[in-house]
């Protein structure tokens, strides 16, 4: 098989995917927070039940599944809002999911055992934890979305 060029539409026309240019491919769902509270812009969280998603933790088997990462600055109880699957997000903040204002690019970021709705740099250790990893810190205000599978340790 030879190298294949995308076909895009471009005002109105069809062309070749130009050299330089790509394609974003982010996928965010509109999902209804389940929380009692707010949750915030970079909070991974779970689906908890038919389009509602609450606080992922590592610490159980029915909260350490992450489907992603909010992305709307703050989502309401029980109403919607954005949560984004894969990709790059980014926020001016991330004291609320890390206790830190900024990410650190390269590390990688794993859901907390400790606390819902939280990232770690360090992942779980104890026993009946599960290491979840869900992304890598590309800047202070950017992570890149790659969730993986859980390990029960």
């Amino acid at each position: 098989m030879g190298l294949k060029k995308a076909i895009v539409i471009t005002n109105g026309e069809l062309e070749q995917l130009q050299a330089g240019d790509y394609l974003e491919t982010t996928d965010v769902v509109q999902m209804t927070n389940g929380n009692a509270n707010s949750i915030t812009v970079g909070q991974p969280v779970y689906v908890s039940d038919n389009d509602t998603v609450d606080l992922a933790q590592a610490d159980a088997v029915g909260t350490k599944s992450v489907f992603g990462l909010v992305v709307d600055a703050t989502v309401a109880a029980n109403a919607p809002g954005g949560v984004q699957t894969d990709g790059s997000l980014s926020s001016a903040n991330w004291t609320t999911v890390t206790g830190s204002a900024a990410l650190t690019a390269g590390a990688e970021y794993y859901l907390d055992a400790a606390a819902a709705g939280k990232l770690t740099e360090t992942p779980p250790s104890g026993a009946g934890e599960f290491v979840a990893p869900v992304g890598t810190g590309i800047s202070e205000t950017e992570i890149e979305i790659n969730i993986e599978r859980t390990v029960k340790l």
